[in-house]
This record gives C-alpha cells, sequence and structure tokens, in this order.
C-alpha cells in the first residue's frame, strides 16, 4: 500500500460514496430516488429497510439504526473494515488509483456551499465578577469538585442583575468573557426561567467552553453537549475537547465553529439530553454537519442528561463512539 497519504479533502473530492458502494457490491440492494439511495443498513447486517441513507450530493450516508453512525466516504470504510479513519483514506487511496502530487490540488467539481457563520459578534465585557461564593450547596448538589468550580470560575452572586443566581462565564474563541449566564440555584422562582442571559448577548455566536475544548488534541472526539453543567461534567470526568450549545438547536455560526475545531481528520460526537426536544436536536445536528465532518450520535435513555451518568459511563460513552475504537 501507497502510505503516502494525499489528504482526506481530495479524497472526498476525487471519490464519490456511490463509487465506495459499487465497490463492496452494495448498489443492488439500495433503492434509488432523486439523489438519495436508502435500504438497509450494511455496517451493522440491518434488516429494515429504511435506516440507511445514502445523499449523493453531498456525498454522505447516514444510519438511523444500531449503529447510529454517519459520514463521509471515509467514515463508511472505517466502519466496514473496522479500522481507523487514516487507514479507511489510505484504502480508498490504493483502491481508487489515487497518486500523490506536488501539483496544488484542484477539485474537478464545484465545491458545496459553506454557510458562513454571521459577521457579528459578542462584545468582550469590560468588567469582571468578584466575590462569588464558590462554596454554595447548589454546586455541589450538581455534583462539580471545587477544582472544577474554580476553573470555570463558578459562584453565587451577591449583586447586580445576578444577585442570588450562579454566575457562569462564557467565553468566545480568544478566551475573552463576553457574557455571564446565570443558573438559579434550584427550583425557579414563580414565572422565573432557570437561566438568566444578558440583554443583547447572543448564544448562537458561540459555544461554551471553546477555548479550552480548541486546545486539546485534536485525535480526541470533540464532543458536543447542550447545557453548561453536562459540559463541565464531561469535562470534570476527564474529557476536555468538550462544548455546550447552550441550547439544543445548532446554529450556523456553532456548526461553522465546530466543524472548524474538528478539522478534517477529527471526530463529532453528539451527547445530547435524552428528552424528545434533545433526541431532535441530535438528529438535525448530525444531519448538517455529517456531509463535513465525521459524527456520531450518543444516545442516551429519555430521562438522561450527560451530568447524570457517572464519570466512568460518560467516558465510556463517549470511547465507543470514537471511530478509532469503534467495531461494528
Amino acid at each position: 500500500m501507497n502510505t503516502k497519504f494525499i489528504g482526506f479533502d481530495r479524497l472526498k473530492q476525487s471519490v464519490t460514496i456511490e463509487q465506495v458502494l459499487e465497490r463492496y457490491g452494495l448498489l443492488e440492494q439500495l433503492r434509488r430516488s432523486g439523489d438519495t439511495l436508502s435500504g438497509a443498513c450494511p455496517l451493522h447486517g440491518g434488516k429494515n429497510p429504511t435506516t440507511f441513507r445514502v445523499n449523493l450530493t453531498r456525498n454522505c450516508y447516514i444510519c438511523f439504526g444500531k449503529c447510529n453512525s454517519g459520514g463521509s466516504i471515509v467514515d463508511f470504510v472505517s466502519r466496514m473494515e473496522r479500522v481507523g479513519i487514516r487507514e479507511a483514506g489510505l484504502l480508498i487511496q490504493e483502491w481508487f488509483q489515487l497518486e500523490s502530487s506536488n501539483e496544488p490540488f484542484i477539485p474537478t467539481t464545484e465545491p458545496r456551499p459553506v454557510t458562513p457563520a454571521p459577521p457579528a459578534h459578542n462584545a468582550v465585557l469590560g468588567f469582571s465578577l468578584t466575590e462569588l461564593d464558590q462554596q454554595h450547596r447548589y454546586l455541589k448538589q450538581r455534583g462539580l469538585s471545587d477544582d472544577t468550580i474554580q476553573a470555570f470560575g463558578l459562584g453565587l452572586c451577591s449583586h447586580g442583575t445576578l444577585n442570588g443566581w450562579i454566575a457562569i462565564p462564557i467565553h468566545n474563541a480568544d478566551g475573552k468573557v463576553v457574557a455571564y449566564a446565570g443558573r438559579w440555584p434550584g427550583k425557579p422562582r414563580s414565572g422565573e426561567p432557570k437561566y438568566r442571559l444578558p440583554r443583547g448577548f447572543r448564544k448562537s455566536l458561540e459555544l461554551f467552553n471553546q477555548h479550552w475544548a480548541a486546545t486539546v488534541s485534536p485525535l480526541e472526539p470533540l464532543v458536543v453537549v447542550e447545557g453548561f453543567f453536562g459540559c463541565l461534567r464531561v469535562w470534570q470526568a476527564g474529557h476536555h475537547r468538550v462544548v455546550a450549545l447552550m441550547g439544543s438547536m445548532l446554529s450556523a455560526a456553532q456548526e461553522q465553529r465546530i466543524v472548524e475545531m474538528a478539522g478534517s481528520e477529527g471526530h463529532v460526537v453528539l451527547l445530547f439530553d435524552g428528552d424528545a426536544a434533545g433526541q431532535k436536536g441530535a438528529a438535525e445536528a448530525r444531519e448538517r454537519l455529517n456531509h463535513r465532518v465525521s459524527v456520531s450520535v450518543a444516545r442516551l435513555d429519555q430521562d438522561q442528561q450527560p451530568d447524570s451518568l457517572s464519570d466512568a459511563a460518560m467516558l465510556d460513552l463517549i470511547a465507543r463512539h470514537h471511530p478509532a475504537e469503534v467495531v461494528v
């Protein structure tokens, strides 16, 4: 095998998923409708004729069944051959006789349009909240250690608009504080929401913990959760490459940031809440991301949230959705 790798971008532009399926002898088993193929999933030997979908225009696949996977031609071969994504890329390179070259790579087809992040940004705050009570019992009730509380600068605020609320600093990609979210410590008062965000702050432009997660090795999967405390607990369990959407819906700016953070060889694990809103959000996020990055969904039971899991269970769940570790 030629070990000089030509790169994932060149592979995805040079080889279609239809060609890969044809090489495996799978095309005749799939039903075609426009630019979509559907059938039973060949990755886990499924029988349901509707769970496996292929989008020929986006050059990607998705399984809604047992293996719960999706992604590019590289992800598909990785799972079929039970190898890492680099080994899968080398196999595709060999099968379709793609050779490395010193010539600049010019795609033979128009690149897919990318939805750019909105140009707006959240202004950096000119102040810091000080004298926060980091020993408040609510933080302990949520299972947070002293190290986690101090690292993220959490604490009960006793002044200003967050008086009586747990203050949670939110940073932009450069590590600058752009907002403080408030979490009411316990059941909210009548008519009050659980969370409070400052007026004018656009959470859709940020990912909670993005500034730290971006410094962790891209060989680790980028875990995406919904809320602050899910992110805090994943981080505390020892997986520091984790961000939160601060909601269940993925915005265009967040999508772009996740793609940039994951990189061409990275993997994204969506670890949303197990309720209906969380699973709907995860399905939509996977549909939008899976033609741009390698992505999978880690499903939770209906009454579960990431921070309801033990550290060991959380890390095991993440590891089982890492392409280098997955054996279908």
